[in-house]
């Protein structure tokens, strides 16, 4: 299936965002819309921090295992997830790109590597429905940063 990529311009440097990005408890603030119960494995940040979460996406639930598997500070973060039973193998990508007039642009790539049948034959429903989740992650993120970044420098 081919990947589904969503962005969004936020007034914090990319130091901000990524710092932010690394823990992965912040990663529940901004998608417990559909992603619940987390359960936290590893390292708070970095490589092999780790979390298990319940998926409610399409009228599915789903276990899911997320991991940290790449580190580029302050650019990237690549997580590993398994969910279906191990059906599915999939990479999700945070780049962070410095904007020319200061801020950045956060793009997130959602990428499967292995899928179960009925989402192959489902794929522009699937890919549909994730863009729509992970665009409305891309809103609550630029407003999580910005609480967090606020309640820093305070």
């Amino acid at each position: 299936m081919r990947s589904v990529t969503v962005s969004i311009d936020v007034p914090q440097t990319p130091a901000q965002v990524y710092d932010f990005l690394d823990v992965m408890a912040h990663h529940e603030r901004f998608t417990d819309h559909y992603l619940t119960d987390w359960r936290y494995d590893g390292p708070g940040r970095g490589i092999g921090s780790r979390a298990t979460v319940t998926a409610a996406l399409g009228g599915a639930k789903s276990d899911v295992t997320i991991e940290v598997v790449e580190a580029e500070a302050p650019r990237r973060l690549v997580e590993r997830n398994i969910s279906a039973a191990g059906r599915r193998l999939a990479h999700g990508t945070y780049t962070i790109e410095p904007l020319p007039t200061g801020g950045s642009r956060i793009s997130f790539t959602y990428a499967w590597t292995r899928a179960p049948l009925a989402e192959r034959l489902l794929a522009p429903v699937v890919r549909a429905t994730m863009r729509r989740a992970n665009h409305t992650v891309m809103q609550r993120l630029a407003a999580e940063l910005a609480r967090h970044v606020s309640a820093a420098s305070c």
